[in-house]
């Protein structure tokens, strides 16, 4: 039972591939000379492609197959690596810089793709009770994906069978991960849980109608948008309030990440003793109060918030998607493209802070991640065995 989840923590690890756009668009911007703006599109169609293709992968999952969508999803992403692979995408070509920008919406896709079949296939390969830790796993590991991947933009081309490819050298080993990953899913015997009568848009979207499912929904929503929030405006935020570039760096987006990555994992490791709503409950505590020490204006007690909102933040996301999975394990695929639809999330609220910010609130603006998670807390102390609760359906 344990070696079926293998794969799936291999396509989450595949996963954090999407993440390397934020950084690989500085080097395509020096390349191309393009504006921050242009540049800034790479991570915008990835965006784009969670917002309007979540809630039909959903309903293709149910009808296809939640572990036939995984190998979808592996697929397309690797023939979007293989691409700037292959082509060298001259930045005098007038069609290269377009070229590359339809290889990452396709590969925002593939990476939807695999977000909407990859967490409600867990449950499928978990024993029974084990949801909620292996996904917090599979997030963590997701996590480390993100990391090697931005890594891997700078690194790989110090390596001599890359030398000369630039930006495009990281591309090669992104497409032998999935590549590798599919052929992993490729050999998976899973019992797929379905429903009985395939659904449809109006059905997926009727799910709304109930206030658990509209709650958790929103929730994530909040959610993304306050992590994002987080990863952006930390380090500026921080030093306007008095820290050095190099503290502000050093205390700021990247310990947070770090922690977000850490958490996860030990997230897993808690989960053998916590039940998943208490543990929703004590994370929605611990990120509320990190934002809030953000909004101190104290450098030593922002470094403490940023400690606690890292561990806070990190199993938020794994929790409230399992949690509200276990009420409805029949519509899991209808539930996974209602909530990484809500991924939009991260495009929209910090929008919010960045007008705080440009008012010259300073730490003060850190008030929208701190109503996002006291929306979160709130949600966590709703009772009752079906009312996000973590009753595991098997």
């Amino acid at each position: 039972m344990k070696f079926r989840t293998l794969p799936v923590f291999l396509a989450f690890l595949a996963m954090g591939i999407a993440d390397a756009m934020g950084p690989l668009s500085d080097a395509v911007k020096t390349q191309f000379q393009i504006s921050n703006v242009v540049a800034t599109l790479m991570s915008f169609f990835v965006f784009i492609a969670f917002a309007v293709f979540s809630v039909p992968s959903g309903l293709l999952a149910a009808r296809i197959g939640k572990k036939n969508l995984l190998l979808l999803g592996l697929g397309l992403n690797a023939a979007a690596c293989l691409v700037p692979w292959v082509l060298k995408l001259p930045a005098t070509s007038l069609y290269s810089y377009p070229l590359l920008l339809g290889c990452i919406f396709l590969l925002g896709i593939g990476t939807t793709f695999l977000q909407v079949s990859g967490n409600p296939i867990m449950r499928d390969v978990s024993p029974a009770g084990a949801y909620s830790r292996n996904l917090s796993f599979a997030q963590g590991i997701k996590g480390i994906g993100s990391t090697a991947s931005t890594y891997l933009v700078t690194a790989v081309t110090g390596i001599a069978l890359f030398t000369g490819m630039g930006w495009r050298a990281s591309f090669p080993l992104f497409c032998i991960l999935m590549a590798v990953s599919f052929l992993f899913v490729a050999f998976l015997k899973v019992k797929e849980t379905k429903a009985d009568v395939p659904p449809s848009l109006g059905s997926s979207l009727g799910l709304l109608k109930s206030t658990v499912f509209f709650m958790a929904v929103l929730g994530i929503f909040l959610y993304v948008g306050a992590e994002v929030c987080m990863a952006r405006f930390l380090k500026p935020v921080q030093e306007s309030i008095g820290m050095s570039a190099e503290m502000a760096s050093k205390f700021g987006p990247a310990l947070f990440f770090l922690l977000l990555t850490v958490g996860r994992l030990l997230g897993g490791v808690v989960l053998t003793a916590v039940s998943p709503r208490n543990f929703f409950r004590i994370s929605a505590l611990f990120g509320l109060a990190g934002a809030a020490l953000l909004m101190t204006g104290s450098a030593p007690l922002a470094i403490v918030g940023v400690i606690a909102g890292g561990l806070g933040f990190a199993n938020i996301w794994p929790l409230l998607f399992s949690i509200t999975v276990e009420e409805k394990p029949e519509c899991a695929n209808e539930l996974s493209g209602l909530m990484c639809m809500a991924i939009s999330g991260g495009a929209l609220i910090p929008l919010v802070m960045s007008r705080l910010v440009d008012l010259n609130m300073k730490s003060m603006s850190f008030v929208v991640p701190v109503i996002c998670f006291a929306y979160l807390l709130l949600l966590s102390l709703r009772g009752g065995k079906k009312a996000i609760a973590a009753v595991p359906a098997r």
